[in-house]
């Protein structure tokens, strides 16, 4: 799954442009790239996670966030969040960005994640129709489920959602956001 020979931005912490490389072997070599991750919630609040599919390059079968992807090297941040918003949950929605965060971590089959990750979210009662090839399964949960079950099983979801889902649901409580499920 989603092993196409597919190009990521590599930046420096400034988040200046300093190249492209084939997206498995910067996870080989730990090169800082851009990602996003999108997090979306319905009117009542509740979070939309995806489970990903079990044959994923890494991190298969793990809960995240509703989205996540690598811009390509002609788009930006939010163009890259509106495209796999559409091709693997099937939706489309107003996406805002809320902040980013640069992390490194060791993952599965060799690689690591070194990423500035923009995070945007949004809001829509829009079911999802998922591609199957990156998704296996999804469900909307509360807060304090989430809360609950991430301290309970954190090894049932992938290392970046961990890192912030909680600077999330700050800004979530601290009344930044509203409805919205204009397209």
């Amino acid at each position: 799954m989603d092993t196409t020979s597919t190009y990521v931005v590599l930046i420096n912490e400034r988040d200046e442009v300093t190249g492209t490389m084939e997206k498995m072997e910067a996870h080989r070599q730990a090169l800082l790239h851009r990602a996003v991750s999108v997090f979306l919630f319905n009117r009542q609040g509740e979070w939309l996670l995806q489970r990903r599919n079990l044959q994923k390059y890494h991190s298969g079968g793990l809960w995240t966030n509703t989205c996540c992807t690598h811009p390509e090297p002609h788009e930006s941040y939010k163009e890259a969040a509106l495209r796999r918003l559409r091709e693997e949950m099937g939706i489309r929605c107003m996406l805002h960005p809320i902040f980013r965060f640069l992390y490194k971590a060791e993952l599965d089959n060799g690689l690591t994640e070194h990423e500035l990750d923009m995070v945007f979210i949004g809001f829509t009662d829009e079911p999802p129709a998922i591609d199957r090839n990156e998704v296996h399964e999804w469900k909307y949960v509360t807060s304090g489920q989430l809360s609950r079950h991430l301290e309970t099983a954190p090894d049932e979801y992938t290392v970046w959602f961990r890192q912030i889902y909680r600077k999330v649901e700050k800004y979530l409580i601290n009344g930044i956001h509203r409805y919205d499920n204009q397209n």
